[in-house]
């Protein structure tokens, strides 16, 4: 019997189709147009070739955002990964509190990126924030906008204040997903704390926790309005990140064929290490792992 394609379902589609056409491939076009060309006004390009690119990559400027970039990016894995782990094994497992811890843990989720950013901005100011007033009042020399460590520990802090929920949400949900039998054979075996963690959670939260490393890094390496609200990129260029040095060139000092080559440079970054997340999630072993004797 041969099977009957209905053409029609490509107009339920279409909509989406040109939503995206819209939003996402026709600016990125635009870019790539500005990319390879020179222009001064009045939509006249001149042919550029790789000059861009070329400047871009023997740019002193984008190497030290870029530095800058991934120290920053290292940094949020390193504490929000463990620390998301942590808190996922001491959330409640039942009933009510479990419920309302899982709330309160979406609820810095829920607020947009602006309004966190005028949060710790507020906050952390000496005259007027909590925290700066109290570290103040305590002897420290705290100052965000003076001081480049501040200004790093404060993003830094910030960033971990919103987002280490996700880790955890996610890790909670990878160890829900646990047969109990697994936990009953480590009873049986007289496991200890930490050996049920290594042979039996851990191996199991291998999905979620590869997943919550790609959205983490993508989300830091792209990130932009946090710290733009709370310093601006300094002070000097100590928080300057290559989304705010980006924006600066582009719209600051209308540079836009540099500007467009440094974007395509950052986007094709971001996608090669997706694609390299998204490789080995989909070559890990997805055979259940046996618990081994003598836990």
């Amino acid at each position: 019997m041969e099977k009957t394609w209905n053409n029609k379902a490509w107009f339920l589609v279409l909509p989406v189709l040109v939503i995206v056409a819209f939003s996402a491939v026709i600016p990125l076009m635009t870019v790539v147009n500005y990319a390879f060309n020179d222009t001064f006004g009045n939509n006249e390009f001149f042919w550029a070739g790789l000059e861009w690119f070329d400047e871009m990559v023997h740019s002193s400027r984008l190497h030290e955002a870029l530095g800058r970039q991934a120290l920053f990016s290292a940094i949020i894995l390193a504490i929000e990964v463990p620390l998301g782990i942590f808190v996922a094994l001491n959330m409640p497992q039942k009933g009510f509190r479990s419920s309302l811890v899982l709330v309160l843990m979406a609820l810095p989720l829920l607020i947009p990126f602006n309004v966190v950013g005028t949060i710790w901005q507020i906050f952390g100011r000496v005259d007027i924030g909590l925290l700066g007033h109290t570290l103040e009042a305590l002897g420290l020399d705290y100052n965000y906008t003076n001081d480049p460590i501040d200004a790093w520990v404060t993003v830094i802090v910030m960033d971990v204040w919103h987002w280490t929920s996700l880790v955890a949400l996610l890790c909670y949900a990878g160890l829900q997903s646990i047969p109990q039998a697994y936990y009953q054979a480590a009873r049986i075996d007289q496991a200890s704390r930490w050996a049920v963690f290594r042979y039996i959670e851990l191996p199991k939260m291998k999905g979620v926790l590869l997943i919550a490393v790609l959205l983490r890094f993508m989300d830091s390496f792209m990130i932009y309005t946090e710290p733009f609200v709370v310093t601006g990129g300094g002070p000097g260029n100590s928080t300057t990140f290559l989304s705010i040095d980006l924006v600066k060139m582009a719209v600051g000092q209308f540079d836009l064929g540099p500007a467009a080559a440094f974007s395509l440079m950052y986007f094709l970054v971001i996608l090669l290490v997706s694609w390299v997340f998204y490789t080995v999630m989909t070559s890990m072993d997805r055979n259940p792992s046996d618990i081994p004797e003598g836990l």
